[in-house]
């Protein structure tokens, strides 16, 4: 004979004690799901915040950038015609930003994007199945 937390002896059956577990089990399983949405919500305003962060500090890097190369312009532009200072530095930008967009583009040809280790754990769940 089992006993309650109030003293009280427990005559429930054991299917009775089986279906209240089984509820239980639910209900904190219902509980945990919540909780776990919960913390990726708060987790994802917070990642939110710092991906602006981020574009703000780019934005305002590429601003510094902008304004270093009219720099350049401008003193290279003391010893040559401006229109040649700033073609030289724009083109040595551009081959620059052409030759980093390359390098990628060619990482990427040479990249496996098939998720191979995923597509074996399910061969060998369906083989174990």
């Amino acid at each position: 004979m089992t006993y309650r937390a109030e003293g009280a002896p427990d005559d429930r059956s054991v299917g009775e004690l089986f279906a209240e577990l089984t509820r239980e089990m639910s209900t904190l399983v219902r509980q945990e799901i919540t909780l776990a949405r919960t913390e990726m919500s708060q987790k994802a305003s917070k990642a939110g915040k710092n991906i602006g962060m981020i574009a703000a500090g780019g934005i305002i890097a590429y601003v510094g950038i902008l304004a270093l190369v009219a720099a350049v312009i401008l003193l290279l532009g003391l010893f040559i015609p401006m229109w040649v200072s700033a073609l030289i530095v724009g083109i040595v930008i551009a081959a620059a930003g052409g030759y980093m967009a390359k390098k990628g583009i060619d990482s990427l040809k040479n990249q496996d994007l098939v998720p191979r280790e995923t597509i074996e754990s399910f061969k060998e769940m369906k083989q174990g199945v």
